[in-house]
């Protein structure tokens, strides 16, 4: 079974950059995230075996320093990725090297032979970069909120910074009163069509969706801050997703 992915994590009606991802420290770190296309008739099985057989592999990394966290997530509202897996490092090499020591880990234990590929037979990779927020310093909660955009590669720079100084202060200011658990915005390095990702989490859905809400509101107003409509241009579409965190660690 391959284990990995991001993650994780997490949008907003307009391409407002919030979702998952990944801080009470400064943000930094690398998430290899694997995002698993799953048989629904099953899946739920695909997490037994997660929780069963993976898990304790993988906490035992985070435990001896191998990697400084991952998380398994489930599909709850989006598109056809069905499940999340994801680990993290600080750095690029030592996100690659943990990837190769848990597939290690893993085939010695006999996990690779657990049935988990007959349920979730195909997935896409991810490597992200965590630029700004609080997603790999903390335990998340469960609600998690992902979006995962499609932006302007010449411009990319300038999104990062508007997320620096619009978004973050917002976003943070919503961890402050307790209304979100973490935010995140991260950028990317690896994988398919999406050149960032956005996340926030908070302790169930409708807590999360109001925030969201509230925070789309503060961003966009009734439209006319152009800084926030030159992020919208920069980062013209994406796709949301609503995932349940099932298990995290760090």
């Amino acid at each position: 079974m391959k284990l990995v992915t991001a993650v994780s994590i997490l949008a907003l009606a307009a391409p407002l950059a919030l979702s998952a991802q990944e801080e009470e420290k400064p943000a930094g770190g690398y998430i290899y995230a694997t995002y698993f296309y799953c048989d629904t008739a099953t899946q739920e099985q695909a997490d037994e075996l997660v929780m069963k057989n993976s898990a304790p592999i993988y906490d035992a990394a985070v435990a001896d320093g191998t990697i400084k966290g991952w998380g398994w997530l489930a599909h709850h509202t989006g598109g056809k990725w069905r499940r999340i897996q994801y680990h993290a490092s600080d750095t690029i090499e030592g996100l690659l090297t943990a990837q190769e020591t848990l597939q290690q880990r893993s085939e010695a234990a006999g996990v690779s032979n657990d049935g988990f590929a007959q349920i979730c037979g195909a997935h896409d990779d991810y490597i992200w970069k965590s630029e700004v927020g609080n997603t790999l310093a903390i335990m998340r909660g469960k609600a998690a909120l992902s979006v995962y955009e499609v932006c302007d590669t010449t411009r990319e720079e300038r999104a990062l910074e508007i997320v620096k100084t619009l978004f973050a202060p917002i976003m943070d200011k919503a961890v402050a009163d307790g209304k979100l658990t973490s935010w995140g915005w991260s950028s990317h390095v690896l994988g398919g069509e999406y050149r960032a990702l956005e996340t926030m989490t908070a302790k169930d859905f409708p807590t999360l969706m109001k925030t969201r809400a509230e925070i789309i509101e503060a961003i966009y107003g009734d439209g006319d801050n152009a800084v926030a409509n030159e992020y919208s241009a920069i980062c013209g579409s994406h796709a949301d997703y609503l995932w349940e965190i099932q298990h995290e660690k760090r």
